[in-house]
Order: C-alpha cells, then sequence, then structure tokens
C-alpha cells in the first residue's frame, strides 16, 4: 500500500497540485498539529469530543483542515489533550 507522504511528494511535482495545496498549507500544517497532539496524548475522537462537549464528527471535521477552528475550539481542544495553543509567525516560503 502506497503511504499518503509518498503519494503527497509524487503529486507535488504537478504545478496545479503544488499551487493548491501551498494555498492550503496554513490549514494542512494546524490539522497536523493537531492531530498529533492527539495522537500524542493516546486519545481518540471520541475522547477528545467527551472532553470538549461535542460529538466526534465534530472533532473530525476541527482535524480536517478545511477551516480555521475558534479560539475557544482550539482552546478546548488543547485542554483536552493536555496541551496549549501557541501562535507564532514564520518565514513565509518561496
Amino acid at each position: 500500500m502506497t503511504s499518503v507522504r509518498t503519494l503527497h511528494q509524487k503529486w507535488m511535482k504537478n504545478p496545479k497540485y503544488r499551487e493548491a495545496y501551498e494555498e492550503q498549507r496554513a490549514e494542512f500544517e494546524l490539522a497536523n498539529e493537531l492531530i498529533r497532539a492527539r495522537v500524542k496524548a493516546g486519545l481518540s475522537q471520541a475522547d477528545i469530543a467527551e472532553s470538549m462537549g461535542t460529538s466526534q464528527s465534530a472533532v473530525a471535521r476541527i482535524e480536517s483542515g478545511k477551516h480555521w477552528p475558534s479560539k475557544k475550539t482550539l482552546e478546548g481542544y488543547a485542554k483536552a489533550t493536555g496541551t496549549r495553543p501557541v501562535i507564532k509567525l514564520v518565514a513565509a516560503r518561496g
């Protein structure tokens, strides 16, 4: 089975894919951080949902990277994973 990482590396050679990815890079990076925190805490989406007082499907949407969660949502997610949100600005790519 081909990994997502391998497919992504292959697809990044396509200029249209690369441009679309770059436009949504921040959302993907946030989603990756959320999932990483949950996995590191040894929690399922259902565990996070219970802690936040929401549904598992709502947590899946938060982790999807399709939109920016609110500050309140990020704080609730962080509390559930035993972390804290940190905002920082980094140099733009390209």
